[in-house]
């Protein structure tokens, strides 16, 4: 698929080129025609000019052709190749005009034939050049292509080229036989400066030096997305009109990877609507952060090493801590191993807050993934549901509802939905279920698990 810029970067560059060499046409032919060493070196400029159109219009098609196996960051280097080719071409130009200037000079020639035809040629160009350099100004800066900013200069160029020529030509018709020369020195060392300009970008570009201010850019934008502790490093080069970012972030190590690949995904979207056109390269750093709480932190050295690990409790007895961690493993292993990895954990859990911190691991079978049940019967579940409304009759937890029974390899499983007051504390809601379960496994020992939702009423 296209570029989007590329049919507007096409359209532009082919019609310059039938401008191009119409004007230079017509300057060279008028300037044979009256003797005129400028208009006839303006000529040879615009000229150039065609010849640089026709390698934009060439290039523009292929720069912005997608990434390939070979150019893994496209292929928009080579407008700033084809820059440095039609800039070469022009400081050719400008020193063969003022070798030639120079002879003119130093030997003396006849001066031009003047009349109001090279002048009017002249003012038709200013205008056609004028207007060029503006669309093709406008649309460089657009799509941040450098070979369509070379042709905008080298429009600009034969505006103040022509300009020159008209005073050189004046000069000639006042009599100042030296003025003609002197206007093709004046187009030389213009060309020559505007190349110089253009040169420096190009070179810029092609040693990947970054662009001004987009490093600051891209670091903010970045910055400013939710979950980013900090920018550890960043580098931007532009290849065409593509901003290409490699970033380091530091990101908190307590969060999970859809989490992260989340931060990417935003990162990847302010960078470009700073910059445009970008494409992200993003590392995540995992760190830690200064309001981490203990319990945080004994969860991401489970998960460091691989562990499933819940009801962590944490206490602090007069600056001497004490974990309390359920560790599962798996059901058939042998208590052997099982005791060796709750070791392991325990002493990383030392190591990280110090040997004096108490560490205690309950080891517990790992559930099955997908263990199989069924439905228990009508009447078990009508009696279950009896039994959970009898024990909440008296109390702050009320309506039982959406009673469910499962039995499986490993027990019977009630799942109940119930209802408590909204101004409720959730510790006094959690205490208020935990009392009923406990009853309804005292009324039915067979029970494995009981889960309870409790909601506050309907409104």
């Amino acid at each position: 698929m296209n570029h989007p810029d590329h049919s507007v970067k096409s359209r532009v560059a082919a019609i310059s080129i039938f401008a191009s060499a119409g004007m230079a046409a017509a300057k060279f032919v008028v300037g044979i025609a009256i003797g005129s060493l400028a208009l006839v070196s303006e000529a040879l400029h615009s000229s150039v000019d065609v010849v640089a159109t026709i390698i934009t219009w060439l290039v523009v098609r292929v720069s912005d052709r997608p990434a390939d196996k070979e150019h893994h960051y496209g292929h928009g280097k080579l407008e700033s190749v084809s820059a440095l080719g039609v800039i070469a071409l022009l400081y050719v130009l400008a020193g063969g005009i003022l070798v030639e200037s120079y002879s003119r000079l130093r030997e003396g020639v006849p001066p031009p034939t003047i009349s109001a035809i090279p002048f009017i040629v002249l003012l038709v160009d200013i205008a056609v050049n004028f207007w060029r350099a503006r669309a093709l100004h406008r649309t460089a800066r657009d799509t941040k292509s450098q070979a369509l900013a070379a042709d905008a200069l080298h429009f600009a160029s034969d505006v103040l080229g022509s300009v020159a020529v008209i005073i050189g030509l004046a000069l000639s018709g006042l009599g100042y036989a030296w003025g003609d020369a002197a206007a093709a020195v004046a187009v030389a060392v213009m060309i020559a400066l505007l190349g110089l300009r253009l040169a420096r970008s190009t070179v810029e570009t092609l040693l990947d030096r970054a662009p001004e201010g987009a490093s600051e850019k891209a670091a903010a934008a970045i910055g400013a997305v939710a979950g980013v502790v900090d920018v550890e490093r960043l580098r931007v080069r532009m290849v065409g009109s593509t901003h290409f970012i490699d970033a380091i972030v530091q990101v908190p190590r307590t969060y999970p990877i859809d989490r992260i690949d989340e931060i990417k995904r935003k990162a990847q979207d302010a960078v470009s609507r700073a910059l445009g056109d970008a494409d992200l390269t993003f590392t995540a750093v995992p760190v830690a952060r200064n309001n981490e709480s203990v319990r945080e932190r004994i969860m991401v050295i489970a998960r460091n090493s691989g562990l499933a690990v819940h009801h962590v409790t944490v206490h602090d007895l007069g600056g001497k801590l004490t974990v309390s961690i359920d560790l599962e493993v798996d059901g058939e292993m042998a208590l052997t191993a099982a005791h060796d990895i709750a070791h392991e954990l325990e002493r990383n859990i030392r190591e990280e807050f110090g040997e004096d911190v108490e560490v205690d691991t309950h080891i517990e079978p790992l559930e099955p993934e997908l263990p199989l049940g069924a439905d228990a019967a009508p009447e078990r579940v009508k009696a279950i549901k009896a039994a959970l409304s009898r024990f909440a009759a008296d109390g702050a937890i009320h309506d039982i509802h959406s009673v469910r029974v499962r039995n499986t390899d490993a027990g019977e499983i009630v799942n109940f939905h119930c209802r408590a007051a909204p101004s409720m504390s959730v510790i006094k809601v959690h205490e208020g279920v935990d009392e009923i379960e406990r009853a309804l496994r005292r009324a039915f020992p067979t029970m494995k698990r009981v889960i309870s939702h409790a909601e506050p009423p309907d409104a």
